[in-house]
């Protein structure tokens, strides 16, 4: 009969959740419910159907909460396929924090929007580095990739690169918006206004070293 010793180091390395590995994506929505996911005002905005995140109703945000990173990511790659309706509007934020109740104010927002009368469209570093172009239409999946590394952001839709933007070293925002910096912080999604109705899935993260 063999001795063992029971070592918790050695079992959080082979079974916590927590651990991520470089250049491994990690699903951060399993497709049936909101578990890791936290939401404040407005919950009823967000639903599940058909293994898919609907942001549909009030203004609400719905923030990754789980154990990956202890949600707080600094550089990372981001991906999630997304599909807008007409007239939609949503959004992705990085390095945010959780808030109970209307726009995040810490961290940036990739916009999701190819119809809505905001002018900013789909992958835009919103109010920081826009884009005015329509690359994608409305009722079709596209793949929307944020990269952050350092200072430097990169936005994607369906490979193809929309936003390079690098935060300047001597940055200084307004007081409207001074938690708009590049950080850390967990991810969310946006539920815009009760016309806008936007899907969700494939919602995957790949930690980069700090």
């Amino acid at each position: 009969m063999r001795n063992f010793i029971y070592c918790s180091a050695c079992v959080c390395l082979f079974f916590c959740s927590a651990t991520v590995h470089p250049d491994e994506w990690v699903s951060l929505f399993n497709g049936k419910n909101l578990e890791n996911w936290k939401v404040g005002a407005n919950a009823a905005t967000f639903r599940i159907e058909d293994g898919m995140i609907v942001a549909n109703g009030p203004v609400a945000h719905l923030f990754y909460d789980g154990d990956v990173k202890q949600h707080n990511f600094k550089n990372f790659e981001f991906k999630a396929d997304v599909m807008t309706t007409a007239g939609s509007n949503s959004g992705i934020y990085f390095h945010t924090v959780y808030q109970d109740k209307s726009w995040p104010k810490k961290g940036y927002e990739v916009q999701v929007n190819n119809s809505h009368t905001d002018w900013r469209r789909s992958g835009s570093l919103y109010g920081i580095q826009d884009v005015k172009e329509v690359f994608i239409k409305d009722n079709e999946w596209f793949t929307e990739y944020i990269k952050v590394e350092g200072k430097r952001v990169i936005i994607k839709l369906n490979d193809k690169t929309v936003v390079d933007y690098t935060e300047p070293d001597d940055l200084k925002r307004d007081a409207n918006n001074e938690g708009r910096v590049i950080s850390s912080g967990s991810f969310a999604l946006q539920g815009h206004d009760p016309n806008s109705k936007v899907y969700f899935k494939n919602i995957m993260v790949k930690a980069l070293p700090d």
